[in-house]
């Protein structure tokens, strides 16, 4: 199942991906007299919300109706995981990343967080910090907890796990080394827009095989496999939850391919600038794009 946020008079509403459009859930129960969840953290929590879900859309596949469904191009769409609890991210965890950057391969996953303020969504204008001339831009796959996951093995963290987006870890590299704490240069406003969809983990399968890309001004930069990663999706989460609790609505996000500005030749790194187009595109998950705007 592919979830979407979109906005309706500043209102986020939420949807399922269909191929007669988007299923506007809110309208789709009036119709049919059925409660439902009204946003992405109340499927997240509630693990009979899917179920629900799955027995309306069926109805209204079966009782076309055109109040229901809506065309995705005239949405404005909203972050896929709108209200995440922790943001926790993975630094240098797909091998060609860390040897384009003459960095060593890490022992542990190496943890850092972001904060809310950075989430945004598909075709949001993402602003470039005023004072800093060297922000990058880099695919990666979300993973989106779906139960509390505390010591579970690397077995069955995959099963704590509620589903998949994509995201843009932006990063202002200039700003990120200012001193040995990433913090500063990875949690400016925006950093971290989610999206197109949150696919459920049933429909996306083996999320340690997905083509992953990342795309500026059309030209292909990233060009990846999550089979790269160091250390896997399954091992991300099991790792992290020997350390800290994992809650319904967490998101991880777990590292970017080779490709990005940082790991080029010093004179010849193309970084983000006013106007560039960046799209995410990860197999199974559609693709997330944002613009990009100088901040005076």
């Amino acid at each position: 199942m592919k979830l979407v946020t979109f906005k309706d008079n500043e209102r986020l509403k939420l949807g399922i991906k269909t191929n007669e459009g988007i299923l506007d859930l809110e309208k789709a129960a009036g119709f049919f007299s059925k409660e439902v969840p009204t946003s992405i953290e109340e499927v997240i929590n509630n693990e009979e919300a899917l179920q629900t879900l799955d027995v309306l859309t069926k109805l209204a596949l079966e009782n076309k109706n055109d109040v229901v469904f809506l065309e995705e191009e005239s949405l404005t769409l909203g972050p896929s995981v709108p209200k995440p609890g922790k943001i926790i991210c993975i630094g240098l965890n797909y091998k060609k990343h860390a040897e384009e950057t003459n960095m060593p391969i890490p022992e542990y996953p190496i943890l850092f967080n972001k904060f809310d303020n950075t989430i945004a969504a598909h075709h949001d204008v993402i602003n470039l910090p005023f004072n800093s001339n060297e922000n990058d831009y880099e695919a990666e796959l979300v993973i989106v907890i779906g139960k509390e996951a505390k010591r579970v093995s690397e077995n069955e963290a995959l099963d704590y796990v509620f589903g998949y987006c994509n995201a843009n870890d932006l990063s202002s590299r200039d700003l990120q080394f200012r001193t040995n704490q990433w913090l500063l240069g990875k949690c400016l406003d925006g950093f971290s827009p989610l999206g197109p969809y949150l696919v459920t983990s049933d429909e996306v399968g083996d999320p340690n095989q997905l083509a992953i890309k990342g795309i500026v001004n059309g030209e292909v930069r990233q060009n990846s496999n999550t089979a790269d990663m160091i250390f896997k999706c399954n091992e991300i989460v099991s790792y992290i939850s020997d350390h800290m609790t994992l809650y319904p609505g967490d998101i991880i996000l777990t590292g970017t391919p080779e490709g990005v500005a940082f790991g080029m030749p010093e004179d010849t790194r193309v970084y983000l600038r006013d106007g560039d187009e960046v799209t995410i595109e990860i197999e199974k998950l559609g693709k997330l794009t944002n613009t990009f705007k100088k901040e005076v």
